[in-house]
């Protein structure tokens, strides 16, 4: 695929950033996209390597060689009916996905992977300027009436996917914008919301029916998920209603740090901060929004959500930022023979840690300490990992000061009482239990009711979410008709 021997003629060409100083200043993206160009030698990179791990690495399977050379080729048009037809939403991917295609790409075995994220970025980009993208809807319709509850890119993917088809499909979203955490999770300098926007134009016309601010069921009083609803159904009204139910809500409850002193103001979920930055980008007005300006901010967690919390605290203002990992600070390159086509554990800054920002790793928090009432430090304790636990280190001991504490430790379930309330059997980890098996795959124990992306997974990767909805709706489909011709 591509140039036979371009791998051997061409490094790997990278996006390119906006100044930090200038980028701080606002909330839009800036990451500067291939020109056609550069994009041609980076289609021109990719081997002709016989089985191409790329696509297994890619949870959509992705068909990559094929739209490496026609970018190669510079057949934009046609790379982006290859792109479109196992992925329904490029922009998000091609902006914010880790890209595990890249690590299992037959080129990273001794050199740079070819850069397929960057790629896919410029298809979809360039389809959407010159009006490729169009809305498919169905020809025939089936009478076949479907509730998708969830409009994170796992509920988008299948409401898509089933309108397409021909039935007829309602997203429920409790919030007041469809998106899931791509709305109110992803900051906008990273994915600007105008993608989830002009998707969900495209599938309004394509016969889905968008309600926000609806709840299904109950959150707990002392919920701290987001929910901006303003009416609720029932799950038992829901399951009347429709013919089929795909439960595609996220692993919205966070992971929390109980030590001294939690209860102090100041410390808070990374999601009770983000969105409310995301709001503020949009046009609404917040009373009393939670803001960095002026203040010491220490981050715990060392992943993608504790990355956005640094990205938005720098640019609001903040004194300073650290951000803690509990766990060592991995190599700063992998062992590629050990790890490849597999995910490699190495050390990964990000575009908001070059913004600014101290990182502290193999540390823990012993204490939230604070003036009586307000926050405004920490003890911690650096940690090693022996026989299966962390165990502290004498004489590290360290005091930090805080005037913002962000919780970003990652999500350990979806909302329990959502499962319980249409009486879906749970995993070991709070998950909707549900197989992937060809044969009813991601049907629940419950009749009718199918569980997909987070709801089902756990906590995962945006490429995922659109898989399993893609996957779900297929076996929707198949349960409402007795067969299917969407892909799996």
């Amino acid at each position: 695929m591509g140039k036979i021997t371009g791998f051997m003629e061409y490094e790997r060409v990278e996006e390119g950033y906006k100044p930090v100083p200038e980028r701080l200043k606002h909330y839009k993206e800036f990451v500067i996209g291939l020109d056609d160009a550069q994009a041609k030698v980076q289609g021109a990179r990719c081997m002709d390597c016989g089985t191409p791990f790329c696509n297994s690495g890619c949870p959509v399977n992705n068909i990559i060689p094929d739209f490496n050379d026609l970018v190669y080729r510079q057949d934009w048009q046609n790379a982006f009916a290859v792109l479109d037809s196992t992925n329904n939403f490029p922009e998000f991917t091609g902006r914010i996905c880790p890209a595990p295609c890249e690590a299992a790409c037959t080129l990273n075995v001794n050199d740079d992977a070819v850069g397929i994220k960057s790629l896919e970025h410029a298809i979809i980009d360039r389809a959407w300027e010159h009006g490729w993208v169009k809305a498919r809807p169905a020809r025939i319709r089936t009478g076949k009436k479907v509730a998708v509850v969830g409009s994170g890119p796992a509920g988008m993917a299948a409401a898509q996917q089933l309108a397409r088809v021909g039935h007829d499909v309602t997203l429920f979203e409790k919030n007041d914008r469809i998106g899931g955490l791509l709305r109110y999770g992803i900051p906008d300098f990273k994915m600007e919301k105008s993608h989830i926007d002009k998707r969900a134009e495209q599938m309004k016309a394509e016969g889905v029916t968008i309600r926000t601010g609806v709840m299904i069921g109950t959150l707990p009083k002392d919920s701290k998920v987001i929910n901006w609803a303003k009416e609720s159904i029932t799950p038992e009204q829901l399951q009347k209603d429709f013919d089929a139910v795909l439960l595609a809500g996220g692993a919205e409850q966070s992971r929390d740090l109980p030590v001294p002193g939690r209860d102090l103001d100041g410390v808070h979920f990374a999601m009770e901060f983000l969105p409310q930055q995301n709001k503020v980008n949009a046009g609404d007005k917040l009373k009393g929004q939670l803001t960095a300006s002026g203040k010491h901010v220490i981050v715990i967690g060392g992943g993608d959500t504790g990355s956005d919390c640094v990205g938005t605290s720098n640019r609001h203002g903040a004194a300073s930022v650290t951000q803690f990992e509990l766990m060592p600070q991995p190599p700063e390159e992998e062992n590629r023979p050990m790890t490849w086509p597999y995910w490699p554990y190495k050390l990964r800054t990000s575009s908001s840690h070059e913004e600014g920002c101290e990182r502290a790793f193999a540390i823990a928090t012993k204490e939230i300490i604070g003036d009586g009432k307000k926050v405004t430090g920490l003890k911690t304790v650096h940690v090693e990992f022996k026989d299966g636990k962390f165990v502290e280190i004498a004489g590290t001991e360290k005091e930090y000061k805080a005037d913002l504490v962000l919780l970003a430790m990652g999500f350990v379930s979806p909302v329990a009482s959502i499962l319980e309330g249409f009486g879906v059997d749970k995993d070991a980890r709070g998950n909707a239990k549900a197989t992937t098996e060809f044969s009813n795959g991601y049907a629940t124990n419950v009749a009718k009711v199918f569980a997909a992306g987070d709801m089902r997974r756990g906590q995962s990767l945006v490429v995922w979410a659109i898989r399993e909805g893609r996957q779900a709706a297929r076996s929707v489909d198949e349960f409402l008709m007795g067969f299917s011709d969407l892909p799996r």
